[in-house]
């Protein structure tokens, strides 16, 4: 790998998801009165979900899809709501529609929940803690998993309209987090190739990186195994994910270094696609104005 100094613009973040599910008849239901999400668009087996800001997911139905375990792909896609009483309102009506949890954490950073989807599609729900709240040891951001206060945020709705509107307008993908066959390899691209800054080691088998000091926009862990193979192509799962540029000219610079790194990769309408070495694909675009 040639490796560039030079990172990835600051301005990049995650855009949109793209997943394969089974049966809209049950998916688009959960996204739309459980989760809190728009139906802005649908097209046959295509539907573009978000708020009225923006798309955030896009499903396309493949019937008989199911889950494939021990593979690399989608670990969870996590929405950012914009605030703490947000995720208090989004808790207090994924309780009312009788959602199933995974868990909930602090991450000192931030404070999450864990669900899945009807198709085991994992997902993170969280808001972030201010910049100038988070840990740093010797120059290090320190992210944890402690127990979340579940008490401390339902009082956050005391006193506060609690009628649910879906989940709020400035709800953005805030990251994504893959499985990966090889940890070390991951990193090498998302930093060496496409310029994230590494930001922590978590144990032995995941890491984070990001663009402009955030905690993290993308995970990559080999939770499903060392080496773990791609989906099957029937699979229920990760199709794609965006990395928003701010401009053409910070598209470009990494189009740069996928060349110097004689790393393949198409040119889309939309965007430009690519793979991580895990074979999880990527769309590189320029964000819309």
């Amino acid at each position: 790998m040639i490796h560039s100094m030079e990172a990835i613009h600051s301005k990049t973040h995650i855009g949109l998801v793209s997943l394969t599910v089974a049966n809209f008849g049950r998916s688009l239901p959960f996204y739309t009165r459980n989760i809190g999400l728009k139906l802005l668009s649908q097209n046959g087996d295509e539907a573009i979900l978000g708020t009225a800001e923006r798309p955030l997911l896009h499903l396309v139905e493949q019937p008989g899809a199911t889950v494939a375990r021990g593979t690399t792909g989608l670990y969870h896609f996590a929405l950012l709501v914009p605030s703490r009483v947000e995720l208090a309102k989004t808790f207090k009506n994924l309780v009312e529609t009788e959602t199933e949890f995974q868990g909930f954490s602090d991450h000192s950073v931030s404070e999450a929940i864990y669900l899945g989807d009807p198709d085991g599609n994992g997902i993170e729900i969280y808001r972030d803690r201010r910049r100038d709240e988070w840990p740093v040891q010797n120059g290090r951001l320190q992210m944890d998993t402690l127990p979340l206060d579940l008490q401390g945020l339902v009082e956050e709705l005391q006193g506060r309209p609690t009628q649910w509107q879906g989940l709020h307008a400035g709800t953005v993908m805030g990251h994504i987090h893959l499985h990966v066959r090889n940890l070390d390899e991951a990193e090498d691209f998302y930093c060496n190739v496409l310029g994230f800054e590494r930001v922590m080691r978590y144990g032995t088998a995941a890491g984070f990186v990001s663009a402009g000091g955030y905690h993290h926009h993308i995970g990559l862990n080999t939770w499903a195994g060392a080496g773990a193979p791609p989906p099957p192509a029937d699979a229920a799962g990760l199709r794609y994910y965006e990395v928003l540029l701010p401009n053409q000219s910070a598209l470009d610079q990494v189009l740069a270094r996928l060349n110097a790194n004689e790393v393949a990769y198409q040119a889309e309408a939309e965007g430009v696609l690519v793979q991580d070495p895990s074979l999880n694909k990527i769309l590189l675009k320029v964000e819309a104005a």
